[in-house]
């Protein structure tokens, strides 16, 4: 079995990875800050080592690199990296030092869209810094595969969701209360004509491509993955069906986009990041190379969500019983 650290483990697919890990026998190390907790009580978590590290701090002084490869590891998961400089710093520390480099992107690394589904031979096309980030340091790192050797894959998850955490919702933003207004049955404003998309995918599906990628390395090392859902849903599907979990008839109205983005407030632009993108996503590539099926499909990962949401108090569903 491998020593596997993972840098940001104690996050949404850390939940679900760290266990998923310690079951087939393998040594955990979690990178962290220290602050947060994880999602999911699991005893594996008393199984682990667990390493407090200010990845920013750390950087700034030359020293993360070094602290990571000092945890001699045969495999690393980075689940924390946002720029081609914080990548490299970590890269450049392990070079042959380790057997595989698990790099966490995003679908975020498209702007939009031109055909759908998009698959991994669509060039990114990153409309924002985050994406931009994403995007630069999958060049690099699927370069370094093919010219120098280092083994790097890079993966992008698409809408994280699961228990404990808010979903993207159908208008494309995590505000909570969408959800406890479509429970009471209240009418629900969508752009256009509602058919703009949004791919979720579950953090225990997170888990499982990866745990498929260690399992199948050589047929994943230089290569980028999509990792969502099977399938991504418009967002017009997506109210439907949440208003009929709350055993109420939909009620939706539409308006022009630009007229929409105008009322939302605090999270409008969260949803016009989300809307404009329309994302979309093939996992074929996943599914033929790596065996991966995700578990979830994007309503079953919102629905459980939603359940906790409830559960929690943090979405209102009077006399609901999802």
């Amino acid at each position: 079995m491998s020593r596997i650290v993972i840098i940001g483990g104690s996050g949404h697919v850390g939940s679900y990875l760290v266990p998923a890990l310690v079951e087939r026998g393998h040594q955990v190390v979690n990178v962290s800050r220290g602050t947060a907790k994880p999602y999911r009580p699991h005893y594996a978590w008393g199984e682990i080592e667990n390493v407090a590290l200010d990845r920013a701090a750390e950087e700034k002084a030359g020293r993360f690199g070094a602290k990571i490869a000092d945890l001699r590891p045969d495999i690393v998961v980075d689940m924390i990296s946002f720029d081609l400089s914080s990548t490299r710093h970590v890269v450049e520390a392990l070079r042959g030092k380790v057997g595989h480099y698990l790099f966490c992107s995003s679908i975020w690394v498209y702007g939009r869209l031109f055909a759908i589904p998009s698959t991994e031979t669509d060039p990114p096309n990153p409309i924002d810094a985050y994406g931009r980030g994403k995007a630069e340091c999958e060049a690099w790192l699927t370069r370094e595969a093919h010219v120098t050797g280092f083994p790097a894959t890079c993966f992008r998850p698409g809408h994280i969701v699961g228990e404990g955490w808010n979903p993207i919702n159908p208008i494309g933003n995590a505000d909570p209360e969408v959800f406890s207004l479509i429970a009471r049955g209240d009418e629900l404003v969508l752009p256009n004509l509602g058919l703009e998309m949004v791919h979720h995918v579950h953090a225990d599906d997170v888990a499982r491509w990866i745990m498929c990628a260690i399992e199948n390395r050589s047929a994943s090392i230089g290569e980028v993955f999509n990792t969502v859902s099977e399938q991504a849903l418009t967002l017009r599907g997506y109210a439907e069906t949440a208003y009929r979990w709350f055993g109420k008839e939909p009620r939706i109205a539409y308006k022009p986009f630009e007229e929409w983005f105008a009322d939302l407030g605090e999270y409008a632009e969260s949803s016009r990041g989300h809307v404009i993108r329309s994302s979309c996503h093939s996992i074929e590539k996943s599914r033929n190379r790596l065996g991966y099926t995700p578990r979830y499909t994007s309503l079953e990962a919102v629905h459980e969500a939603v359940r906790a949401l409830i559960a929690s108090g943090k979405v209102v569903a009077a006399g609901a019983d999802l």
